[in-house]
């Protein structure tokens, strides 16, 4: 099974069983009228229940979402979606870094100019290699 399932599916059991906890623990705390015929309750289910709540929200917002899969916020492996331009590389006047020529903070801007012989640090994204 993979990751993102068990991820799913432990949340939502986490969730729904926290869930049925909370609301045995509101249940048994309402049909008492002293405090401390009510911390028995609150001890047993209310209190794990809301752990498990929150433990199974915590699980599924570690489920990659679909957008994420696709490239938008996923890490990828190093290397796997990187550019690749062989041209010179670039800079923007009053930048601090050398790109490849298709490196996205760069590619489509109209002031971008070749690096030259400027001391330049490489681009994070792209890693030019001149």
């Amino acid at each position: 099974m993979p990751t993102s399932r068990a991820l799913w599916w432990g949340g939502i059991v986490a969730a729904a069983t926290g869930a049925v906890l909370c609301v045995l623990g509101w249940y048994g705390v309402s049909g008492e009228r002293f405090a401390e015929r009510q911390i028995p309750y609150l001890a047993s289910c209310t209190v794990p229940g809301a752990a498990l709540v929150v433990a199974g929200a915590v699980l599924l917002a570690r489920v990659p979402t679909r957008r994420a899969a696709a490239g938008g916020a996923a890490r990828e492996p190093a290397g796997a979606d990187r550019p690749s331009s062989d041209a010179p590389p670039v800079r923007v006047p009053g930048g601090t870094l050398a790109h490849r020529p298709d490196c996205p903070l760069v590619a489509g801007k109209a002031d971008a100019v070749p690096a030259g012989d400027a001391a330049l640090d490489p681009c994070p994204v792209c890693e030019p290699e001149g």
